[in-house]
């Protein structure tokens, strides 16, 4: 275990990160302590609240973190389902920031790194619906869009569809859902029904 003497003053903040991370993959955001955070890091049993104040704090922290990986995966990415493919890629690889990042009832909502990491996230998120055509609601294709991705990432990390994947890539298999539910609305359109689907967008979170 690392000691107290081996760390710097801003790597002691990133060693209590990624405990909690750990603890929270492992064993869910309610299973988080400060007390054991500092054991696990080594240092002493009040030097995380120096940095997070409280478990509150601490899972807002995880949560801003959360909201900037995301945007950076997100980012340079102009299809929009792909987007999406990102998304879901995104909550595999940071299941513990995904756990926490929708849990408002666990954070300090008026967190400044937090907000500011939201509208990053957001941002890339809208970007997405953007470049989309001949959508009549932007913001509902967005949801509708989010809700796939996010439900499909949930399902996923929940391992509920892992029998219906049948060993199939879950990245392949959204796109295939994602083209299924969204990209078949041409005929549609044709004859003059306007359906509010989109690709696959998304909008804000």
């Amino acid at each position: 275990m690392t000691t107290r003497s081996t760390y710097h003053h801003g790597d002691l903040r990133q060693a209590v990160l990624a405990a909690a991370l750990d603890v929270i993959a492992a064993e869910g955001p309610g299973a988080l302590s400060l007390r054991d955070l500092a054991r696990r890091a080594g240092v002493s049993h009040a030097a995380p609240a120096h940095h997070f104040k409280d478990r509150t704090g601490l899972l807002t922290a995880v949560a801003a973190e959360g909201y900037d990986l995301l945007a950076g995966a997100l980012a340079g990415t102009p299809e929009l389902r792909e987007r999406g493919v990102r998304y879901v890629r995104f909550a595999v690889e940071h299941p513990a920031h995904f756990q926490v990042m929708f849990r408002p009832e666990l954070l300090r909502a008026d967190d400044p790194a937090l907000l500011a990491a939201k509208e990053r996230a957001s941002a890339e998120l809208r970007a997405g619906v953007a470049g989309l055509e001949d959508v009549p609601d932007a913001r509902e294709a967005g949801i509708a869009a989010w809700s796939l991705a996010h439900g499909f990432a949930t399902l996923l990390l929940t391992r509920n569809v892992t029998e219906a994947l049948g060993g199939r890539d879950p990245e392949e298999c959204f796109r295939s859902l994602a083209g299924l539910l969204f990209a078949e609305r041409h005929p549609r359109e044709e004859s003059g029904d306007t359906p509010g689907g989109a690709e696959k967008g998304r909008e804000g979170i």
